[in-house]
């Protein structure tokens, strides 16, 4: 793992009980902190949708490196930070425009695909949680802790979300995502717990250079055993990342493993997630855990 090495993102409690947080026109966001969580994760953030009363698929999104300094700034980074709120927004209208008139972060064709898919299936939305993803590299001994870290996610955040929001039953309608960080967290939540989830995405994650392959080994080897998932491997051009995450697709597709892989152009920085990067990963997982 190269964190080290190149730069990432920038950047009602004890109770168990849900606190309204400002959200969307579409959605509620909750503040929840469930009790006797473990000391270094016990706080997520749920986004549940108000467009429509049926029940929605689960999403499960880790943050950056630049927010595990703060519990709060964790929570809401996708919300505040990462244009969660925006995309959501945009894909509900169903008509997507670059919000960049250069057209930085997105390719006209790929655009034009984008809105004729939402005029053929608009975009149904998603329960989203937020948890605070620590800094692993810190914690001490890394597998311990995120044995502990994935057991909290599978066995307290989802069920807690399907306790707070309706959600779709069954393990195929939830999916994991995150960034950078976060994407590594992905990898190690997902391989740990594949049988809870139905999709696991990355976006722009950092999967450790030559560990990248491993990874994709492992996913093959999981998904043996477990049964075929939805993958999306989400990079940029010019992400730092880029070359980890072309590594472990072409691995994954040396496997025989089915993915989907997308790079539109941009950087490893937030205006890449505000216009295109979160609207892509939230369009893929509408898709794939409805299916």
């Amino acid at each position: 793992m190269r964190l080290s090495r190149r730069h990432a993102l920038l950047g009602a409690a004890g109770l168990g009980l849900a606190r309204t947080a400002e959200g969307s026109p579409a959605y509620e966001l909750r503040d929840v902190t469930i009790k006797g969580s473990s000391p270094f994760a016990r706080r997520f953030t749920l986004l549940v949708p108000k467009h429509t009363t049926e029940p929605t698929p689960l999403l499960v999104l880790f943050h950056g490196k630049g927010e595990t300094v703060d519990e709060r700034l964790g929570v809401y980074a996708w919300a505040e930070r990462y244009g969660l709120t925006k995309a959501y927004e945009r894909l509900l209208r169903g008509t997507v425009a670059s919000l960049d008139k250069r057209m930085t972060y997105w390719r006209k064709e790929r655009l034009r695909e984008v809105n004729a898919e939402l005029d053929a299936q608009p975009f149904r939305g998603l329960t989203i949680a937020c948890p605070y993803t620590p800094d692993f590299f810190q914690l001490g001994r890394r597998e311990t802790v995120l044995d502990a870290y994935a057991a909290w996610v599978a066995d307290e955040v989802v069920p807690r979300a399907r306790r707070e929001a309706p959600i779709l039953e069954g393990e195929r309608h939830v999916g994991v995502d995150g960034v950078s960080l976060g994407g590594y967290v992905s990898v190690e939540v997902f391989l740990r717990r594949a049988e809870a989830f139905g999709a696991w995405g990355a976006v722009q994650g950092a999967l450790g250079g030559y560990q990248a392959k491993r990874y994709a080994e492992r996913f093959a080897d999981t998904l043996a055993r477990v049964g075929a998932r939805k993958l999306h491997v989400e990079t940029s051009d010019n992400d730092v990342y880029r070359e980890d995450n072309a590594l472990f697709a072409s691995t994954l597709k040396s496997r025989g493993v089915q993915f989907d892989f997308r790079s539109p152009p941009g950087f490893h920085n937030q205006p890449f997630l505000e216009d295109s990067g979160t609207l892509e990963m939230l369009l893929w997982h509408d898709r794939a855990l409805r299916d």
